[in-house]
């Protein structure tokens, strides 16, 4: 038997609908549309791009499965249909999510196998309590569940501190390349489960929900739209390479190559440049040349920071001493930055201060650099 929703209850109906249409038009956004809309420049990776539409498909036919229950009045209808859908949320919704977290650390490509195998005690125990009709099982579910959340924040943490050190051995530039605001996906997530297996709090657990969908999606979207691409070609060594390694020159002889081939010519300034160019603008491989800068207790990212650095102080005294007014952006920009915003991280990560204190410093005394 159906019930007809009351005025009161039309607000909420219109929010879930909308929940439902956002992830539907998203998905099919991502799946059809080859250029980014948010971020032209930049080129989002395609194997995340399908992975997350197949989640916003997953979230559509959740919201239509869920639709019913909205107005069925028998206790009996209501558990049965909200207990299918858990079932489906633990066999699609859940695993798309974990996989779409993977795809986001670009570092290698991590095998979702496991994903399968994690969730299968939440499917195997729901099948069992919907095929007995009882939930004596909830309970053990429920902590598998936060158990199972624990150890994917511990497994996060530690893989995204793997991948920032990979990008940090790789790239000069971090901008739309870090994933540390994926945490903020997986707690949105866990609130949205938590929510959603307490069911308690009535109508404001409802919007919760929903509300939380939408945020979701649309956070989701600009994280893929704005993550750039870090395809590698050269992911592995080729046996050419591998060849090579052992008659490269010793460590004492990528200084002057560095200083030739990178410092002289100003290669630092290059926006993007990756390890593996310097590397072969140098005439090595980009695995010695990595080994390089671990024995000179630094990163490629700081490598190309520091120069960079010592270029704005340059041209800063270039223009103290000229009596020429300048801009900060300005400098950054022509110091190998793209984003000034870039430039004030990469200050306040290795100075410790903001920009405008840094200056300032610079300006009293021309002894920091």
């Amino acid at each position: 038997m159906y019930k007809l929703p009351g005025q009161e209850e039309l607000l909420y109906y219109m929010l879930y609908t909308a929940a439902a249409l956002l992830s539907l038009i998203a998905s099919c956004y991502l799946l059809f549309r080859r250029a980014n809309a948010i971020a032209p420049d930049i080129k989002s990776p395609v194997r995340l791009r399908r992975w997350t539409a197949a989640f916003f498909a997953a979230l559509t036919l959740g919201h239509v499965w869920y639709l019913p229950s909205l107005f069925l009045s028998s206790d009996d209808d209501i558990l049965l249909c909200n207990s299918i859908g858990a079932l489906l949320d633990c066999m699609i919704v859940y695993p798309l999510v974990i996989v779409v977290l993977l795809c986001m650390l670009q570092d290698r490509r991590r095998p979702l196998w496991p994903v399968a195998v994690m969730v299968a005690p939440l499917v195997v125990g729901i099948a069992a309590c919907i095929a007995n009709q009882n939930d004596t099982l909830l309970p053990m579910l429920r902590i598998y569940t936060l158990l199972l959340g624990i150890g994917l924040i511990i497994y996060m943490v530690r893989e995204v501190r793997r991948f920032g050190r990979w990008l940090r051995d790789n790239y000069a530039d971090l901008e739309h390349k870090e994933v540390w605001q994926s945490f903020l996906v997986l707690a949105i997530i866990i609130f949205v489960f938590g929510i959603y297996t307490s069911g308690v709090g009535g109508m404001a657990y409802e919007y919760a929900v929903q509300a939380c969908d939408i945020v979701l999606v649309c956070y989701l979207l600009w994280r893929v739209e704005t993550l750039s691409d870090l395809s590698i070609s050269q992911s592995l060594l080729s046996p050419v390479e591998e060849e090579t390694i052992s008659t490269q020159p010793t460590y004492e002889y990528i200084a002057p190559l560095l200083q030739q081939h990178c410092i002289e010519t100003q290669l630092y300034l290059r926006h993007d440049l990756t390890l593996f160019q310097l590397a072969k603008a140098i005439g090595t491989n980009r695995f010695y040349l990595s080994q390089y800068f671990s024995s000179q207790g630094m990163t490629y990212n700081d490598y190309i920071n520091d120069l960079r650095i010592k270029h704005f102080i340059s041209l800063y005294h270039e223009a103290v001493d000229a009596h020429r007014s300048f801009y900060a952006q300005q400098l950054a920009q022509e110091s190998g930055y793209r984003s000034y915003s870039t430039f004030c991280s990469v200050i306040k990560r290795k100075k410790g201060k903001s920009v405008t204190a840094w200056i300032k410093t610079l300006h009293e005394g021309f002894g920091e650099s």
